[in-house]
């Protein structure tokens, strides 16, 4: 189980809505630190152990550099991240550079900043190589296991995923890859998304670090490291619990000593980790503006799927808080809704909640990952501020909303 607590008051959260208005995200600095911490301290058994957070869960340059005085590295996939990354001060192999299909320039980029570039097909080998006029002195491949690996409901089967090269591919890349000059190699997957199971990412260790030895045997190089991707899930139900890292630790270490101990070359382990790092610790504030009783009863709120896309894109649950209310008899049933044309745009459809006044802050949990950053533009909505509670209580703006300027600035009127 997992106690769905706020790291403010009513009182607090409706002084902050007079400065800011709702609605806006705000992420939970302490919270942040504290787990990125416990994460980095659970594997640090293995040398050189990094954690590359996943630029695309949280993409603000505040976050980027809070983690990376942590000794996180970023995990980019885009032209955008990539120079987020260098305004925020994190560049070189503390970048790792994963994206498919990817255009010529953000190569270019990512070599010129000195980003570990994943390839995700073995013909990139040569697109990379006639894009830069070389290849760099290391490069990464990204694995995708097929029928070897069982499927997770959001990212589906290994076999049916656009991402990454074939068991015989992979064998192939860093053949090669070795003859055309390259000297330092590395090794990488992401099969799954949002998976609460520990054990999950343990059978995916073991492929990898088998597969990785075999390599290693074959071809006579030595694989700096293995990237074990991301996907860790979080509980947005309470009634899901998280995986403890400990536990997930120990399970790896059990793995890696199986597989390595007894070589002479060991390969570092490296994680790409967003949305676990931060998606508990936001929430998007919204307040409630109308109140509606036809077939169902609905909760008209100032936000909308602009802001949040996960619950009407995938029919995700996040948790709902009435900020004041939090003791009170769950007592009403309600939709709550936004205002986009769409009868999709919902947060919460028949969800068990207190009574509902106007102007009641409603806060929705577990928004700190993949939720201002999926954000959209459709029928004009605007995307919201993100604020960043600070350790001392007080609160910074780390992006302001977007305004109608902003929206219209690429029109030709």
């Amino acid at each position: 189980m997992t106690e769905k607590r706020l790291p403010f008051s009513k009182e607090t959260l409706e002084k902050i809505a007079e400065k800011y208005p709702t609605p806006f995200h705000i992420y939970d600095e302490k919270a942040i630190r504290e787990n990125a911490v416990e994460f980095l301290k659970a594997f640090s058994w293995a040398e050189g152990f990094r954690e590359y957070f996943a630029v695309k869960a949280l993409p603000n340059p505040s976050v980027l550099k809070l983690l990376a005085s942590l000794g996180f590295g970023a995990d980019c996939s885009s032209m955008a991240e990539l120079i987020l990354c260098e305004k925020a001060g994190i560049g070189g192999e503390m970048i790792m550079f994963t994206s498919n299909d990817t255009p010529a320039e953000e190569y270019k980029k990512a070599f010129e900043l000195g980003a570990v570039i994943n390839l995700d097909d073995i013909t990139h080998i040569d697109f990379l190589e006639k894009t830069l006029g070389r290849l760099p002195e290391l490069l990464c491949f990204r694995y995708n296991p097929g029928p070897l690996k069982g499927g997770n409901s959001i990212i589906g089967k290994p076999e049916e995923a656009k991402y990454g090269l074939t068991t015989e591919q992979m064998k192939e890349a860093y053949k090669i890859a070795a003859e055309k000059g390259v000297k330092r190699f590395a090794m990488h997957t992401m099969v799954a998304s949002n998976e609460l199971n520990p054990d999950y990412f343990a059978e995916t260790a073991l492929i990898l670090f088998r597969l990785a030895a075999e390599i290693e045997d074959s071809l006579g190089i030595k694989m700096e490291f293995v990237n074990l991707g991301g996907g860790i899930g979080i509980p947005y139900r309470p009634d899901q619990t998280r995986i403890e890292w400990s536990v997930l630790s120990e399970k790896i270490k059990k793995i890696y000593d199986t597989v390595f101990s007894a070589r002479s070359h060991k390969p570092k382990i490296f994680y790409e980790l967003g949305r676990a790092i931060t998606g508990p610790y936001g929430y998007l504030v919204t307040r409630a503006i109308h109140r509606k009783s036809i077939y169902k009863n609905y909760i008209g709120v100032d936000a909308c799927m602009a802001n949040l896309m996960r619950p009407g894109m995938y029919g995700a649950y996040h948790h709902i808080t009435v900020a004041g209310k939090e003791k009170a008899p769950l007592s009403e049933m309600y939709d709550v809704s936004g205002s986009l044309c769409e009868n999709n745009d919902k947060f919460a459809v028949d969800r068990k909640l207190p009574e509902i006044e106007i102007g009641d802050l409603l806060v929705i949990h577990d928004t700190g990952a993949h939720g201002h950053a999926m954000g959209f533009n459709y029928n004009g909505k605007l995307r919201s501020a993100e604020l960043l509670l600070k350790e001392d209580g007080s609160v910074e703006m780390i992006r302001r909303a977007e305004t109608l300027d902003d929206l219209f600035a690429t029109l030709n009127f």
